[in-house]
């Protein structure tokens, strides 16, 4: 974690060195532990104080295993659920930070940091200690803003959005794309909460082969104990827990896939390309000196989501879409500005720029017909490239083909699907034009 297990105090090995150091240890007065011992008493009592104020990480934290290291100068964890401890670090901090503590490792390793930042890196390239730090850094704007209060002890240095003048909300993907290490990460150089962080093997980590390590299936059942246990009984839970829990065993739809098959198809014929650009010459212009002719630009597809809000779509499907646009934003190339979303029910309502899918406003409730949903996105201005449809199925479908690519997200019912105010009315499957993938 952050030098302080998640933005505390600065530890350097020297100061371990000079906090182990002979002497009487306040912590201990009877004098029953060696000196520079781990004092698990204290520790445990740490973990303990945050089981009891976040009750929903104890099965997480409970499933830690420590392991004492003087190589460590605070607080760490390996991506096989060991917690590395310094000695030193423990003597220095009060219980109520050191639960902190404990909820910032553990969170680490229950948002998959270790598995998104490897991830991240192999799809932008990324490597060495630099650019792990900056996901280090990024995985902890992603939990710092909602885990301190409420019994846990805000410690000092602690590096949350504001310090970068981010916002708050954020994933770690998002803030990996707003800010580099520079001037305002200077002082950060010191944050290290090991490979449970952000991928990178440290010297002082035990590794796959070592004792006490959590296997892949251990991990994952730790995992959907907690996500089953926040879903069951969410309380008070900060929403970034609550979305986590949500979509923790809810991959989503392989939208990237689907849309680029969509647009290869819809950009495959002759002049398909968006704009002319003199940023790339066309290869014509050799044949041509002193002119200068401009090559055709193809840009990622222009998407507008139509997505199902009547009575028959419930809060946990329309929850489910709205993780879909996200995906589909990242689909483009992360261009938001070429998604809206178009809520429909038995009428269209006006289609929705997509800033944050967390800002789209669902309204609807009433009986379905995406007729009004298709003929009002392809009336927008510029017309969409890829229609994206997410719904039940529990309606009339337009009698031709769309003058753009089709996808139909589809949440699943068991038996026939029957019209609501009419219990004769069966309606029709989605058309063979759409190319259809069931949702959760």
């Amino acid at each position: 974690m952050s030098g302080e297990g998640g933005g505390g105090r600065r530890g350097t090995s020297s100061t371990v060195t000079a906090e182990a150091a002979p002497g009487p240890d306040p912590s201990d007065p009877g004098g029953t532990r060696p000196t520079g011992a781990l004092d698990l008493e204290k520790l445990y009592a740490a973990r303990l104080h945050a089981a009891r104020m976040r009750p929903y990480l104890a099965t997480a934290l409970f499933a830690l295993h420590v392991v004492e290291s003087q190589r460590v100068p605070t607080m760490g964890v390996d991506r096989y659920w060991r917690c590395y401890v310094s000695a030193a670090y423990v003597d220095r901090l009060p219980v109520e930070e050191l639960a902190g503590v404990w909820v910032h490792e553990v969170s680490h390793l229950l948002r998959d940091h270790h598995g998104r930042s490897d991830r991240y890196a192999r799809q932008h390239g990324l490597t060495g200690p630099a650019e792990r730090l900056r996901m280090n850094i990024a995985a902890d704007l992603e939990i710092n803003d909602d885990i301190f209060g409420e019994g846990l002890t805000h410690p000092e240095d602690v590096v949350v959005p504001e310090t970068l003048a981010l916002n708050a909300g954020e994933l770690m993907e998002d803030y990996l794309r707003q800010f580099r290490l520079g001037p305002r990460t200077q002082g950060m150089a010191w944050l290290d909460c090991g490979s449970g962080a952000d991928g990178l093997d440290r010297e002082w980590e035990l590794g796959p082969d070592g004792a006490h390590g959590l296997s892949a299936q251990e991990r994952d059942a730790v995992r959907f104990r907690v996500a089953q246990g926040l879903k069951g009984r969410p309380g008070d839970a900060p929403r970034g827990w609550k979305r986590w829990a949500e979509e923790a065993f809810q991959p989503p739809q392989p939208w990237r896939e689907l849309l680029g098959a969509a647009v290869r198809a819809a950009t495959s014929g002759s002049a398909a390309g968006d704009d002319y650009s003199y940023g790339r010459p066309a290869r014509r212009s050799a044949g041509l000196p002193g002119v200068v002719l401009p090559s055709l630009r193809r840009m990622p597809p222009r998407v507008c989501v139509i997505i199902d809000t009547s009575g028959s779509v419930s809060d946990a499907e329309l929850g489910s879409a709205l993780r879909e646009v996200t995906e589909i934003s990242r689909a483009v190339g992360g261009r938001r500005d070429l998604v809206s979303v178009l809520p429909c029910d038995a009428s269209a309502d006006i289609a929705q720029s997509l800033c944050r899918a967390e800002g789209i406003t669902l309204y609807g409730g009433g009986g379905t017909d995406l007729r009004a949903g298709f003929a009002r996105a392809l009336r927008a201005r510029p017309r969409p490239d890829v229609v994206v449809v997410l719904t039940d199925g529990q309606t009339p479908w337009p009698s031709a083909r769309p003058s753009c690519r089709t996808v139909v997200g589809l949440f699943p019912r068991g038996g026939s699907s029957v019209d609501e105010d009419d219990p004769e009315y069966v309606p029709d499957l989605p058309p063979a034009w759409a190319r259809v993938v069931e949702i959760g």
